[in-house]
């Protein structure tokens, strides 16, 4: 990596620092996103915008009697399902630099190992965003108006954003176990779908058998819906954000140590 070289040349004998460290590969994956802004621009702005108009326009009178009516349901959703999908980017982008024996060549240099994860998996947190700002933007020109106002659309959106960084750890895990990113994108969308759509994403589950929707509601997916639509709304109790919080601490404190734990047992095995 030509940024940490650089930085051993001009300071011999002494390393980067974990934040210098971070900071160099936050600076690798956002270098290696504008060299692709069409791929860009597509997962995080052409595919949001399709998401929402298509679910909008055909389950809106279907489901609520209007597309107005449903988006002010849906759109709460639709910010979880936009970014969820994108961050097995965080795995399969991990995956992709162990097979290519990048990685290798990373534990020569004296840096803090752990940093070539978190800077890459905090760096995919611009996609994110761009994909959070295009859904909101694309929402409000479809009519959808938060009784939050700005500070609940504010607080909704880095909350989703904080979800994305703890569920970025379980596909990162994944990403430092699997030998092909081939075998990432195909496990994780296993994962990812069927929860997304045995959720609360797009319909209310009061509707539902009792047993359907007990199992519906723990859906750590519907639990961070309920939490974005309280936000948005204005209505989020104590219970939902606990609940809420819970899910995403929850992610990191369990995925965060073992991607790590196995990311530094597969640099000593070399």
């Amino acid at each position: 990596m030509s940024s940490i070289q650089a930085s051993r040349a001009r300071k011999p004998g002494q390393s980067p620092g974990g934040l210098t460290a971070t900071g160099l590969f936050m600076r690798r994956t956002l270098h290696h996103m504008r060299n692709n802004i069409f791929g860009l621009a597509v997962e995080a702005v052409l595919s949001p915008i399709i998401m929402l108009l298509i679910f909008t326009f055909l389950f809106g009178g279907a489901i609520a009697g209007s597309a107005w009516e449903y988006i002010q349901y849906l759109l709460p959703g639709i910010l979880v399902l936009t970014v969820v999908p994108m961050t097995v980017y965080s795995g399969t982008t991990i995956c992709t630099d162990i097979a290519k024996g990048v990685y290798h060549r990373f534990r020569t240099l004296p840096f803090w190992q752990p940093a070539a994860i978190f800077g890459s998996i905090i760096a995919d947190s611009l996609r994110y965003a761009v994909a959070l700002l295009v859904v909101l933007t694309m929402g409000f020109g479809l009519g959808f108006r938060p009784d939050g106002g700005l500070e609940g659309t504010m607080a909704a959106a880095l909350y989703v954003l904080l979800f994305a960084f703890g569920t970025s750890w379980v596909f990162a895990l994944i990403g430092n176990a699997a030998k092909r990113p081939e075998t990432v994108s195909g496990t994780s969308m296993m994962i990812v779908y069927p929860l997304l759509f045995a959720s609360n994403v797009l319909v209310d589950t009061s509707t539902m058998p009792r047993w359907l929707q007990v199992a519906i509601d723990l859906n750590p997916i519907s639990i961070v819906v309920t939490l974005t639509r309280g936000l948005l709304s204005g209505t989020a109790g104590a219970a939902e954000l606990a609940a809420g919080i819970g899910v995403v601490l929850l992610f990191i404190v369990i995925f965060a140590p073992l991607t790590i734990s196995i990311y530094l047992r597969r640099q000593i095995r070399g």
